[in-house]
């Protein structure tokens, strides 16, 4: 096999690449700004490969990459095209995944970095006599900004966690910016995202801000969500932002976080900002109630009574295609719009394969129901 070039534009969903002496790392930040992303990077989560693809084409039927040893065993996947994806699992001391098997003929080529640990990648090569190069992606770019239960720690492998799952379905250049228990409304992160190229953006906030003590008070978190909008309205202008509130948490729906707050409040101000952002002529501002996305119908799927499985986070992925994503694609010309998306019980490997997947199986039945 030979290596081939590890160019920046194969990148995609990093908002910074640092060249250390071990390889290339994929940051969500941008790395050489990191003091003023406290604390520490936003708890170490920005140097997290969350949403990181390698984006190339090739006619190679066997591609290699090779990361930095870790302590911790991370998962990688290999997506050729609109195919299902490929995962291997680098143990902990392992550095090197090779995919093999591919089709023949050139193909695009995604190779989705860990969601849930750093990755500096030292190499990634191709059959020796393939040939490769990196396409242009003019697909609509969407930033997806929120917590853990947006970084999908639990997901079963990278490609599988509700953005990627989302991004695929419609053809969208995800960068996904889940910072997990540190998602806190930072200015540092609005004006971070009001910098960046965006056709459509998703801001995914407050569970974090009940949590941890509580970060925002009901005196400050409307203002902060209003204050956090606007700061990206400043370069985005007409580019709808859709404001999702927490999914379901049985546990903190009614109880009083350390300053008095529960989270059926949050939802009711994350409604009330959307409302007052429309009010004072926002007209591209949607607001998205969580318990619409994930409810206490699916409490089987939240383990934790916090954080979604891999079927939760499966499930999360087309309830926000069907209810925020599509509306919005068809809306403002987004991606593509007339897509049949193949049942998700076939392309996740769960449940029957023989049924049409509607309403989530049938209300979450997730096998055949006839």
């Amino acid at each position: 096999m030979k290596r081939i070039e590890l160019t920046p534009s194969m990148f995609r969903g990093t908002v910074s690449l640092e060249q250390t002496e071990d390889g290339v790392k994929p940051w969500r930040i941008p790395y050489r700004e990191y003091p003023l992303f406290p604390p520490d990077g936003l708890g170490h989560t920005a140097e997290m490969a969350a949403g990181v693809r390698m984006r190339f084409s090739s006619d190679t039927t066997e591609a290699a990459i090779e990361l930095a040893p870790s302590e911790a065993a991370r998962k990688l996947d290999l997506v050729c095209g609109d195919g299902l994806p490929q995962s291997l699992t680098l143990q902990p001391g392992e550095s090197i995944a090779t995919f093999a098997g591919l089709s023949e003929g050139e193909k695009l080529i995604e190779l989705y970095l860990p969601q849930h640990a750093p990755a500096i990648v030292r190499s990634l090569r191709i059959e020796a006599g393939a040939s490769w190069h990196v396409p242009e992606d003019s697909r609509p770019k969407w930033i997806a900004y929120g917590s853990s239960i947006t970084q999908c720690a639990g997901a079963f492998s990278p490609s599988r966690t509700w953005p990627a799952i989302v991004a695929r379905r419609f053809g969208l250049d995800l960068t996904c910016l889940g910072y997990g228990g540190n998602c806190h409304l930072e200015p540092m992160v609005a004006r971070m995202i009001r910098d960046r190229e965006a056709d459509v953006i998703f801001l995914c906030a407050g569970i974090n801000i009940y949590g941890g003590g509580g970060s925002l008070s009901r005196r400050t978190f409307r203002a902060a969500m209003i204050g956090f909008v606007q700061i990206i309205r400043e370069k985005h202008p007409d580019t709808p932002i859709a404001l999702l509130s927490p999914i379901w948490a049985p546990r903190c729906e009614d109880t009083c976080n350390a300053l008095g707050f529960t989270l059926r409040e949050m939802r009711t101000e994350i409604e009330e900002a959307a409302g007052s952002l429309a009010a004072c002529g926002d007209r591209h501002v949607r607001y998205i109630d969580g318990l619409t996305i994930f409810g206490p119908e699916l409490a089987a799927y939240l383990p934790d009574q916090l954080h979604p499985d891999g079927t939760g986070y499966t499930l999360m992925g087309q309830s926000v295609g069907d209810i925020v994503m599509e509306p919005l694609v068809r809306q403002y010309g987004l991606g593509a719009t007339d897509i049949e998306m193949e049942p998700l019980v076939r392309q996740y490997e769960f449940g029957a394969t023989d049924i049409e997947m509607e309403p989530p199986v049938r209300q979450y039945g997730l096998g055949a129901t006839d």
